[in-house]
This record gives structure tokens, sequence and C-alpha cells, in this order.
């Protein structure tokens, strides 16, 4: 832990976007890991355009936004507003704060238990096997999406006696952040983010959008190719921009 970089627990660096917060880090992941070795409870939102409408329409989504202690610049609308509003920001994907965190705590060489719950069956584990076959220091125990009532109940069960210090949830936005604000207290001093599809791209099911697309701001064009389907969720891009530019 020597090596980390402790960063202020202040929320100074926070600049409302359509009346969300997001926070301002210049290094989110060691932020994190402030928190994780102080034992401080921690929900992370990865906010982009698509969410942000998402809450404008949902009043509990929008609470439990406003009650993250991290909310990060997730999608390039999120970061086109704050550079509107003279904060120029760099955009932070969920997906790469993820594997840095877990990159960084193999680094330290800890022995601290990562927990991974959502997506098909068996996709959660793939990618939890392909992680610890990257980094051998951690430890990754892993529950499907798909549980029925029952084994929802297991699922807290073992959340409540193993209490990792990390838990990633990938079950979609809002579901994902909506369980997470229901759930967290089950494991009060854990880090909580919500990672959508991760583990898909993780276990090699689905790719990611080429560098391209990402550095261009168009990551959401390709997934919009691979999942046709989502046409309608995309229809908040240009209602968050008309909001955006009328705020």
């Amino acid at each position: 832990m020597n090596d980390v970089m402790l960063l202020g627990e202040s929320t100074a660096n926070r600049f409302p976007v359509l009346g969300l917060p997001v926070h301002l880090h210049h290094n989110y992941h060691n932020w994190l890991l402030n928190r994780l070795y102080k034992g401080l409870g921690t929900h992370v939102i990865t906010l982009n355009a698509e969410m942000a409408i998402q809450a404008d329409r949902d009043r509990h989504l929008a609470e439990v936004i406003r009650g993250a202690e991290l909310v990060i610049p997730d999608g390039a609308g999120i970061v086109l507003y704050l550079r509107l509003k003279g904060k120029p920001t760099q955009r932070c994907p969920g997906i790469e704060l993820a594997e840095s965190f877990l990159q960084k705590i193999g680094q330290q060489n800890c022995s601290d238990l990562v927990f991974f719950y959502g997506g098909k069956p068996g996709i959660a584990q793939r990618a939890a096997d392909l992680f610890q076959q990257k980094i051998p220091n951690l430890a990754i125990a892993s529950y499907h999406g798909y549980l029925s009532a029952s084994e929802e109940e297991q699922l807290k069960d073992s959340l409540k006696d193993l209490q990792p210090p990390v838990i990633f949830v990938g079950l979609g936005v809002p579901r994902q952040e909506l369980w997470i604000a229901k759930n967290r207290h089950l494991c009060p001093n854990s880090i909580w983010i919500g990672v959508g599809g991760s583990f898909d791209i993780w276990a090699g099911t689905k790719k990611r959008a080429p560098a391209w697309f990402c550095d261009n701001h168009l990551e959401w064009l390709y997934r919009l190719y691979q999942e046709p389907w989502r046409w309608k969720r995309m229809l908040a891009l240009p209602q968050f921009a008309l909001k955006a530019l009328l705020s």
C-alpha cells in the first residue's frame, strides 16, 4: 500500500450534470484503493447520457446516483457537457476503471476477495478465470445474474458471509445501480461497482469497440452495430444533447 497515492475524501471536485453529480478526480483507481484500504464503503456509478436521461424520468434512480460516493464520467456526452461548462476532463470508461482497479489490487499482493455478480450462466465465472490467469494474486468468486428468488437469497447470504471488499455487479442499467443501493448494507465496507456488460467482454463472448471508435466518442455506434435492438435506448443521446444545450 505504500506506493498508493492517497487522495482526499473531499467532494469539492463534484460538478452537476443535469442535476446529477460527477466527481472530477485525476486518478480514480487510486482514490478507490484509498477507500478500499480504509474500509470505506463506496458505490461507484459510471454515468453516461443514457443513464442521465433515465434518472431524469426515475426519481429513485436519481436519488441513488446522488447518494453514490463516486460518480465517474463514463460517457462521451457527459464529458462534452463538462467541457461546455468549462470543466475539461477525460472520459473514464467504467470497464477500464474496473480493469485498472483489479490490476492495482493484484500489484499490492493483497489477499482480498473480489466478487463478480451478473451475466448469463458461465460468463462471470469465465471472466473470473481469465482474470485470475492474468493476475494470479487475485481471488475471485462469482454468481451469474439469472437467479431465482431463492438463489438470490443464497447469493445475499454468501455476500454476508464472505464480506468481499470489492464487488462488481453486471446486471445492466439501471437494474444494477438499484440492486447495489438496495443491498450494499450486506457488505457495508465494500467497494461496489456497476460494470454493465463488462463480464461478456472479459469472458470473450463480445468485443469492445476498436480504439478508433473509443477515441472519437463513437463507442455507442459500435454497440448499436453489435446490438441493434438497443436503438430505442440510443434515443436518449439526442435527448441528452438537447437538455445539455438548454441547461
